[in-house]
């Protein structure tokens, strides 16, 4: 008997190459794809890639998408909220375990495992502890695509948000970040290969800059987006906008 799980959905690289690896695997049933989109804009949280683009992932990957709706800058009490009514959910429909593409961050990992293990739910993360230039040469040698949706300009500038990963891309990358951008250096949005029936159709729109502006209250640092990096607000985004064709 398959172990029902879902897959926790970001748009991205790890996310595909963790869903390939794990669709190799005869130990799960995919239930669904799971994914969380800010509620005032209806883009893929961090990413900021159009709903729609979501949606025609799922379709040509063949599998239900579930989207949890998440307001801007949300709590970690209404985060949890949204995420535990929706593994509810999807509990009583038999699913026990829940997949990350996450690689290295230990502190997350533990995070994850501790409240799934609250609602007695299992994590599993397919690409633990592989070293980031191998995942990421592998990702490129089975034939996906990824576009770079989302950059953090402490880490990178403007010109590296809308290319394409490829060798170029990579040699490119300054010494500190992480060739998989593990560390939120990037955020990438994967259109084609082998999970795909077909590729992902859109056009490269505007590129934008966003900062998000620090919590004026200290007891409102408590975000689903919080970090213990006394900087984390002094830096903003450059986001490459793609639209459905």
């Amino acid at each position: 008997m398959k172990k029902k799980a879902l897959f926790n959905w970001s748009s991205g690289k790890d996310s595909a190459l963790a869903l390939y690896k794990i669709l190799q695997e005869p130990e799960f049933e995919i239930s669904c794809l799971l994914t969380s989109v800010n509620q005032h804009f209806q883009r893929i949280s961090m990413h900021g890639v159009r709903v729609e683009l979501l949606h025609q992932q799922a379709q040509s990957i063949g599998l239900p998408l579930e989207i949890m709706q998440i307001p801007e800058m949300p709590t970690m009490e209404a985060y949890e909220e949204v995420m535990n009514k929706t593994l509810g959910k999807l509990k009583e429909q038999g699913v026990t375990h829940s997949i990350f593409g996450d690689i290295f961050l230990e502190d997350l990992r533990k995070y994850r495992e501790d409240k799934l293990a609250e609602i007695g739910f299992k994590a599993v993360f397919p690409l633990w502890k592989v070293p980031t230039t191998e995942l990421l040469q592998e990702f490129i040698d089975l034939g996906f695509k990824t576009i770079v949706v989302c950059v953090n300009e402490r880490f990178l500038d403007k010109s590296f948000v809308g290319r394409v990963i490829d060798q170029d891309f990579i040699n490119d990358l300054p010494a500190n970040v992480d060739v998989c951008g593990e560390n939120g250096e990037f955020h990438t949005f994967t259109f084609d290969g082998p999970i795909f029936s077909k590729p992902i159709a859109f056009e490269i729109g505007e590129v934008v800059y966003r900062k998000y502006e620090r919590p004026e209250k200290e007891d409102s640092l408590d975000t689903a987006c919080d970090t213990s990096a006394s900087d984390a607000f002094d830096y903003g985004f450059w986001y490459c906008d793609l639209i459905e064709k």
